[in-house]
């Protein structure tokens, strides 16, 4: 008897080009900046605290949304940041990263028949969720060069059926930045409808050359409707720990714990509790992290500046996009795998993030979340193209 063959829930969906490409790049002993990891530790007094966690016997399960000692915490980082007061009981979740609050929220929000606004080039965990849920996603591309969004487009978009509008900013790839006046642009737009935002603020402490970063959390009148997803491993460099949390009114926390107790339940406790005592003990990391990677994308760019890849510096996260149409007529995935191959160096193509890319984009994505030794022998090997 021959064994059941499964049905796809995602027919259209297969590796990741972030695996892909890391992949090879072990393979092949690339200098990998391509996958978003930083080449960094994370803080040693938060390792000190994890330790003393784990040796305290912490180590059973923490409360489903989050132990008290971590909401608390994030509550006053939040009032500190923000300005926003919320709840520490009905109104933060911490989930298991970032990735694992964007697929409850969406779980919890959507459902066949509904409609979810995506802006290209968007995140590719995104997309996968939506149609798990059997709702429709409407994908704008954002205007380019400056990656903003096109307001008459998103106005004729939203419709009856739109039931969530997914932001991200800090926007990964681009490092483009919602403005205070976007804010309040959305939300005249999303005023007579029923639809829920959920914004994805995972690069929040990575903004450069003095600018204040608009979060969804300083607008009050878009907080009533949103869900705000964080992300702890892309702040302490601790990618792999798999911490984040999300924050929403008690309503919309009600309906995404319904989906997060049954994906993962919680969330390890001995490193909820050393956070928890870093951001208490630390407040000050968060505000000397943009000035640490700000470093890195100055000399990311100087080392660039001399060789025919073309760019903007970016405005925040980690990510710097290249133009090198001046190098090259390939696509950008051909062009990503001769970089990999010829040259030793693991970049990102842009198109994965896209569901229509103009076919006259060349665009590849580098990480410089990595140390300047690292920074300094990719740009060698990128000179000579």
């Amino acid at each position: 008897m021959s064994s059941p063959v499964p049905r796809s829930r995602l027919p259209k969906v297969g590796t990741t080009i972030f695996t892909v490409m890391s992949r090879l790049a072990g393979e092949l002993g690339a200098i990998n900046t391509g996958q978003g990891v930083p080449e960094f530790d994370a803080p040693e007094r938060l390792c000190e605290w994890v330790a003393h966690h784990v040796r305290a016997g912490h180590n059973q399960y923490a409360p489903m949304a989050g132990t008290i000692e971590l909401r608390e915490a994030i509550a006053a980082k939040l009032l500190r940041c923000y300005g926003r007061r919320v709840s520490v009981e009905s109104e933060i979740t911490v989930t298991a990263g970032g990735t694992e609050a964007l697929c409850s929220t969406i779980q919890a929000l959507v459902g066949p028949g509904d409609e979810v606004i995506l802006f290209d080039p968007a995140y590719d965990s995104y997309e996968p969720v939506v149609a798990l849920c059997g709702a429709t996603s409407r994908r704008l591309p954002l205007t380019r060069p400056s990656f903003s969004i096109d307001w008459d487009l998103l106005a004729a978009t939203l419709n009856a059926q739109t039931r969530l509008v997914i932001l991200n900013t800090p926007h990964n790839p681009s490092g483009a930045l919602l403005a205070s006046d976007d804010l309040d642009r959305l939300a005249v737009l999303l005023r007579p409808t029923n639809a829920f935002v959920l914004a994805d603020e995972v690069y929040e402490h990575m903004v450069f050359d003095n600018a204040v970063f608009q979060s969804i959390h300083r607008h009050a009148e878009l907080a009533e409707r949103a869900v705000v997803v964080s992300s702890f491993g892309k702040t302490y460099h601790a990618t792999g720990w798999k911490i984040g949390y999300c924050v929403a009114p008690a309503a919309l926390s009600a309906e995404v714990r319904k989906v997060h107790q049954f994906n993962t339940f919680a969330v390890a406790t001995p490193l909820q509790r050393a956070i928890a005592d870093f951001m208490v003990e630390c407040p000050e990391w968060e505000t000397q992290l943009p000035q640490f990677y700000q470093a890195k994308r100055d000399l990311l760019v100087d080392l660039l500046a001399p060789t025919r890849l073309r760019f903007t510096p970016t405005r925040s996260t980690y990510f710097q996009l290249v133009d090198y149409s001046a190098v090259s007529d390939l696509s950008d995935a051909d062009f990503s795998m001769q970089l990999l191959r010829e040259y030793g160096v693991a970049t990102i193509p842009v198109s994965p993030f896209c569901e229509a890319q103009s076919p006259n984009e060349r665009l590849v994505r580098l990480c410089f979340a990595k140390h300047d030794h690292t920074l300094r022998a990719a740009a060698a090997r990128l000179a000579t193209l």
